[in-house]
């Protein structure tokens, strides 16, 4: 008797980091060229292959003026397209029910907007994001390579 089609493995699965993802959580923040600074492995979600193998992360990162940040999200590049980012972003965002706010370059918008995110404007920001706003060095590499930076907010879950 057949039980019918057999069903596929999942490619992958999100959970929240352990010790042993610290070095690769660390490798792909910085091979991805995003901000390498506050990656505390015990804010981190992962996506791990079925062998054990980390190909993305992302952390609720807090700051000093009580804001949270959605941050650090990277996809290894050979499982771009696969929605890893998706999963990542949805998990995060289902542990987190006040304001979330994420900065990002300006191509990435259109994808953050689909999760709820909104761009703020400068009279907006919180104290931590208009600091970082006026970082006039990432500002200027983002403006050579034709994007600006932007600052979003996911509004709080009523």
């Amino acid at each position: 008797m057949s039980s019918g089609p057999a069903q596929r493995p999942p490619a992958y699965s999100i959970q929240k980091a352990r010790p042993q993802h610290a070095t690769p959580i660390r490798k792909l923040v910085w091979v991805s060229g995003i901000n390498p600074t506050g990656l505390n492995w015990t804010r981190f979600l992962v996506a791990l292959t079925p062998v054990g193998e980390l190909i993305g992360c992302g952390q609720l990162k807090p700051h000093a003026d009580g804001t949270m940040e959605l941050a650090s999200l990277a996809v290894e590049p050979t499982w771009r397209g696969r929605g890893v980012g998706r999963a990542l972003i949805e998990n995060l965002l289902a542990t987190y029910t006040g304001d979330l706010y994420l900065i990002c370059q300006s191509n990435l918008g259109p994808l953050y907007e689909k999760f709820g995110f909104h761009t703020l404007g400068e009279g907006e920001l919180p104290t931590y994001f208009r600091r970082v706003s006026k970082l006039a060095g990432v500002l200027e590499n983002l403006r050579k390579a034709g994007e600006r930076l932007l600052i979003m907010q996911h509004p709080a879950v009523k």
